[in-house]
């Protein structure tokens, strides 16, 4: 198993990402390699002042920089040898395993449906996240950003991604979908989720339970709730806020504390050819490791031949 990582990717990089791959690399077995993406020498020496071991990594030369503020597509196709490039490239050639990186987001999107491309009958991918829930458990949120606009039929695919992702990566057997709206009732809505809900209603290979409201979100309502990239990226945004406030409020609570990214390390992308992650932009150490041990375990849980099968 080969586990490609961007090190020049995020705000912190490559600082964080290197110590990040260093803490990742302890709980990796013998077959088990990190690949490093990014300039090679720095990298190397980077890890021997951290006391570890560079031999333990691989690498590959790509010392250009895909910035966050630079255009998506013609930032991939003017820097062939930036980390983000570099990457795809290898998992396009079936050189590494997974891809993940926490720099440009666009970059990473681009990336990931014209290199590895989306699996076949896929619409659109789709960004998930976790939201933890009142107890110890966590449910599945998508899309929540690769699609602002979005038809019906793409929602009815999101269902099942997420719904497969919960059950193959998470072991959540039988996952309840729901689809995130103003009401209950069947007819309540805009538009989309009115004609996305007899989709859902009738699709056999998820265990759709009706619309959930917002309130639902953290509760047992649901383990997938489903949803267009607009929406799904406000209310992230918004639990996302949670975690930094009881931070500056001094308040201590378990559940709020779940809301921390960096437990959880990226968000995959779903509906491609292989497991690509795209982790926060202020991305720690600890993210940076949660993140590769959730590229091992999507890589181990043979996640993308499960989706190819439901989609055939």
């Amino acid at each position: 198993m080969k586990i490609g990582l961007d090190v020049l990717g995020g705000d912190y990089a490559p600082k964080s990402t290197i110590l990040g791959a260093i803490e990742a690399q302890k709980s990796l077995s013998g077959d088990q390699r990190l690949v490093l993406f990014g300039d090679q020498e720095d990298t190397i020496k980077r890890i021997a002042e951290a006391g570890a071991d560079p031999s333990l990594f691989d690498y590959v030369h790509a010392p250009e920089v895909i910035s966050m503020h630079e255009h998506p597509t013609k930032a991939i196709t003017q820097k062939p040898n930036s980390s983000i490039a570099k990457g795809f490239e290898h998992l396009k050639n079936g050189e590494i395993d997974s891809f993940s990186s926490a720099g440009n987001t666009g970059a990473m999107l681009v990336g990931a449906m014209f290199s590895v491309k989306t699996i076949p009958g896929v619409i659109r991918p789709a960004i998930a996240t976790n939201v933890p829930k009142l107890k110890e458990s966590f449910g599945i949120l998508l899309d929540v950003g690769a699609n602002a606009d979005c038809k019906p039929e793409m929602l009815n695919q999101f269902a099942l991604l997420g719904s497969l992702y919960a059950e193959y990566v998470y072991g959540i057997e039988n996952p309840k979908v729901g689809l995130l709206n103003i009401g209950e009732e069947e007819e309540k809505g805009n538009a989309l989720t009115i004609s996305t809900y007899p989709l859902l209603k009738s699709n056999p290979k998820i265990n759709f339970i009706g619309n959930a409201e917002g309130r639902d979100l953290f509760s047992d309502h649901a383990d997938v709730y489903v949803c267009d990239g607009y929406t799904g990226n406000v209310v992230l945004k918004l639990a996302e806020s949670f975690y930094v406030v009881t931070l500056k409020k001094g308040f201590k609570d378990d559940f709020f504390d779940r809301f921390n990214y960096e437990q959880y390390g990226g968000s995959p992308i779903l509906g491609v050819n292989a497991p690509v992650i795209i982790g926060h932009g202020i991305s720690s150490p600890l993210a940076i490791k949660n993140m590769v041990l959730l590229s091992k375990g999507m890589i181990e849980s043979k996640f993308i031949d499960k989706m190819k099968t439901a989609f055939n």
